[in-house]
């Protein structure tokens, strides 16, 4: 599986130095934190000059903005690729869960970075924070949803503000682990996860 800190996260079909720029601001981001990395330390990383770094970001907020981008879709492709349609909805969600959760473990360092930083950035960041959170609400309302049959109560479904909310429930009993320094057992949150999404499938019963 790929991880957060592999090279793998990162689009292979971009740029050979915009790579190199995105793994190199994980790495010094990382290590020293957003407000104290340079552009300095994020070109001598990746082995380019200054002016290599301006023909792809203006700042290094938005190199890091693209690296959060770029480790999300990372994290959603997991996601994807852990879908059994044949199963049960509920399978299916402990399944994602357990390997999205998987994934990020499997970042520690990075994690910690990208889920307390993306704060600091003011609306940009709250921005590109509210669009990952939407991909990653309309992928549980599909999954949920795909594998219901006509006639059924809509009780069992997820509308999109009850994704939503499953999304943000979870991303913040993350963040509390993060901040705890337990990256490395995220996978322990698996169970209430799954349990936090089943129960909001029965809100759509109330036309949320």
């Amino acid at each position: 599986m790929e991880t957060l800190d592999s090279p793998a996260a990162i689009d292979t079909s971009a740029p050979e130095h915009r790579i190199r720029l995105l793994q190199a601001m994980a790495k010094v981001a990382t290590a020293k934190s957003l407000a104290a990395a340079t552009i300095a330390d994020i070109v001598r990383e990746a082995g380019v000059s200054k002016r290599t770094f301006y023909e792809h970001f203006d700042s290094k907020e938005a190199c890091f903005l693209a690296l959060y981008r770029a480790a999300s879709a990372s994290a959603l492709k997991t996601l994807r690729e852990a879908v059994q349609p044949d199963r049960p909805w509920q399978t299916q969600v402990e399944q994602v869960l357990g390997a999205y959760l998987a994934h990020l473990a499997g970042g520690t360092g990075l994690i910690r970075t990208l889920f307390v930083e993306i704060h600091h950035l003011g609306t940009a960041g709250l921005a590109v924070r509210r669009e990952v959170m939407q991909d990653l609400a309309d992928f549980m309302a599909q999954t949920v949803n795909a594998s219901v049959q006509p006639g059924v109560s809509p009780g069992h479904t997820l509308s999109p503000a009850m994704a939503l909310a499953a999304v943000g429930g979870i991303n913040e009993l993350i963040l509390a682990a993060v901040e705890r320094g337990e990256t490395e057992r995220l996978t322990d949150l698996a169970p209430c996860a799954s349990e936090l999404v089943r129960a909001l499938t029965h809100a759509g019963a109330y036309g949320l």
